[in-house]
C-alpha cells in the first residue's frame, strides 16, 4: 500500500447492512481470467475501490495486532 493508513484522516461509518454473498474458489485459463478482470474494472465503481480498501486495511491491522500478541 503506496500511502500509510496511519496518515488517513477520520473514517466515520454511518450505516452498516448486513450482505449475504458466496465466495467462490474458481479455475479458469488465463485468457477467462484476463476477461473477468477485464469486465470487473469497467464496471467497478469508486464505492467498490473504497470496500475492497476498507477490508484490506482491517484484515491487515487484525493480522498485524494478532502477530503483536502472539510475539
Amino acid at each position: 500500500m503506496g500511502d500509510r493508513i496511519d496518515n488517513l484522516p477520520i473514517i466515520r461509518i454511518t450505516d452498516t447492512r448486513d450482505v449475504d454473498y458466496v465466495e467462490m474458489d474458481l479455475e479458469m485459463d488465463d485468457d477467462t481470467h484476463a476477461m473477468l478482470v477485464k469486465w470487473g474494472k469497467e464496471y467497478a465503481t469508486d464505492e467498490d475501490y473504497v470496500s475492497i480498501a476498507m477490508r484490506e486495511g482491517i484484515e491487515n491491522a487484525v493480522k498485524e495486532m494478532e502477530g503483536k500478541e502472539c510475539g
